[in-house]
């Protein structure tokens, strides 16, 4: 290729990369049903996107370093302490039984399907064992199913990722080496455990440096970043050069490391980091969807949605329901993991790099595993993102909306206002760092947070479980301001903080954007102020006037929806809703 096709051919990639996430986030669809039929489509019309062709033999190199950046991101969002009794029970047969059943059904059927040899369609079945956050992630937040559902399903999507990659990596040394998979006298199982100990022992230095840059040299936001994306590259790779595929394996642990040891000091927010991971994800499905070519699909298509149709109404819903008996999970949760289980970035990697290794090799049938595992991924994607939802509501396990809210603050007009809140039908938790405050709110018999509940809601790739909207409202603006900042993607709703004065001297607070609740005449020390004077807030319904010289400050909706008046956006209360008020201030006798 020449320079100009090269750099019209890399521009070309990442343009259509960006802008197929950013289509899918505005059409609130997962990305991968856009990145997917757009990077087929650019491979079908030109050639100049084809990564073989920009990048040569280096494609598979970078393919494994950069599903590496990404399982590492999925592992910072892992917090081991929530997996425990039936959780990790559940997750743990969910991988063995998944693995396991999916692998044989699909070596068993592929031969006879798509006329390939058992060896290939031993290779194709382990390719089609993973999952991946990347995929059940996105469905999930659309879907907001309950907590325990996620949980179950976003640990077994992470997991099996690197599963998967060491069990495609011993199954094409088999084939490439031997005339049959040799899967017996223990050997594979042997060969197993040695790549499962090179990437824990990566995984320990990569855990180590990463103290040593983020705890002993406390490097900051810029630099902690490039030292953990240097890190988890040069441990992947040296794992991958000592045994292949392993570097997958360090690169998850180092994450679960990394998010689970006290005393990290990572930074707060991380927007390189996560962009260059969206950014990443991107570039992988349209570069390798763009080598799948129409003439390879025709002839797997129908072969393909018969395969596809084992996997998702028979295989899956048996590994599920083997997984969560006895478990003590609802029938609607067990139907529902029975009904989730699309594949994603890792599928395509392996796929890919696999498929073109035994293509060189003259294997027959090689050349259909790339093309069969593409319409799977796609099938599954599309089925999965177009039926989750409703399915969800069916059994009953879609979490309520805006129901449950997180105040912020101890001062006594803030927990006055969770006590209003409360009253208003509203699943209130409230949280203080003062031990007075603390008291003054359990006083109330509000809900009171555990002591680090900040502290998880900071943490890059926590989630503040079955919280829907924050509301900020310490007396310290900086912080409120702060906060708000660090706690917006860690929360299924809006994160909101009250104005600070308006002559305030504060670092950041006074220069942060973001929507103020009750806009700029009902900032912090003015509703102090108020209260202090007398001023009470009351709950009335919509349809009651509004009494002089009180201001609406929530809408609760019908449904439970909390709706706040902000600096941006007023509230329209209508039939059905309640609000609530801030009172006028009790004019003394005799004035």
């Amino acid at each position: 290729m020449t320079d100009d096709e090269i750099l019209l051919g890399l521009s070309l990639t990442v343009v259509l990369a960006t802008a197929s996430q950013i289509l899918a986030s505005k059409l609130r669809l997962p990305a991968l049903i856009i990145l997917l039929p757009v990077g087929f489509a650019a491979g079908a019309i030109t050639d100049v996107i084809h990564p073989d062709r920009l990048l040569g033999p280096t494609f598979s190199g970078l393919v494994s370093l950069s599903v590496a950046v990404i399982l590492y991101d999925a592992g910072l969002g892992l917090d081991l302490r929530k997996l425990t009794g039936h959780t990790r029970a559940i997750v743990g047969r969910l991988l063995v039984y998944g693995v396991l059943l999916t692998s044989l059904v699909v070596m068993s059927a592929a031969p006879a399907l798509f006329d390939m040899p058992l060896r290939v369609a031993a290779m194709l079945g382990v390719i089609l064992v993973v999952s991946g956050p990347t995929v059940v992630g996105p469905l999930l937040d659309f879907v907001r199913p309950t907590d325990k559902v996620r949980r179950i399903l976003i640990w077994e999507g992470t997991l099996t990722d690197p599963i998967g990659g060491i069990l495609g990596a011993l199954t094409f040394h088999a084939i490439a080496t031997t005339d049959r998979v040799d899967i017996g006298r223990g050997y594979q199982l042997g060969q197993f455990g040695i790549s499962m100990a090179v990437g824990l022992v990566g995984g320990a230095v990569g855990t180590a440096l990463l103290w040593f840059a983020l705890r002993t040299l406390r490097l900051g936001e810029t630099l902690g970043t490039l030292a953990q994306l240097a890190t988890v590259i040069g441990v992947s790779a040296g794992c991958d050069i000592v045994r292949d595929d392993t570097g997958l394996i360090a690169a998850i642990v180092t994450g679960l490391a990394v998010a689970n040891i006290r005393g990290f000091d990572m930074p707060a927010r991380r927007p390189f980091f996560e962009t260059l991971v969206q950014l990443i994800i991107g570039l992988l499905f349209v570069s390798i969807s763009s080598t799948v070519t129409p003439a390879s699909l025709v002839p797997v298509l129908l072969p393909a949605l018969a395969l596809l149709a084992i996997l998702v109404l028979a295989v899956r819903p048996l590994v599920a329901l083997a997984a969560t008996a006895r478990s003590g999970l609802a029938r609607g949760e067990r139907a529902f993991i029975g009904w989730m289980d699309p594949r994603g970035i890792v599928a395509a990697a392996t796929a890919s790099a696999f498929s073109a290794s035994l293509v060189d090799r003259g294997i027959s049938g090689a050349d259909r595993i790339l093309p069969v595992t593409f319409l799977v991924i796609v099938g599954t994607v599309l089925l999965y993102s177009l039926t989750a939802s409703p399915v969800a509501r069916r059994l009953g396990v879609v979490k309520p909306a805006g129901r449950r809210i997180l105040l912020v603050g101890g001062a006594p007009w803030v927990v006055d206002l969770g006590r209003a809140l409360r009253s208003a039908g509203l699943d209130v938790l409230m949280w203080a760092g003062l031990d007075e405050e603390r008291q003054r709110i359990e006083g109330m018999g509000i809900d009171l947070a555990t002591g680090d509940l900040l502290a998880t809601a900071i943490n890059p790739g926590a989630r503040l479980e079955g919280v829907t909207a924050v509301f900020l409202a310490t007396d310290d603006d900086d912080f409120n301001a702060l906060a708000s900042l660090v706690m917006q993607d860690n929360v299924e709703g809006p994160v909101y903080r009250v104005g600070p004065p308006h002559d305030s001297h504060g670092v950041v607070a006074p220069y942060t954007g973001g929507d103020l609740l009750f806009g700029r005449s009902l900032v912090r020390h003015v509703l102090a102020e108020r209260y202090e004077r007398g001023a009470r807030f009351v709950v009335q319904p919509a349809s009651a006037p509004v009494p002089a010289e009180h201001d609406t400050l929530f809408v609760v909706r019908a449904d439970h929806r909390l709706d706040p008046v902000t600096e941006r956006e007023g509230t329209a209360p209508q039939k059905g809703d309640t609000v609530v008020l801030l009172g006028s201030v009790p004019t003394e006798a005799g004035e």
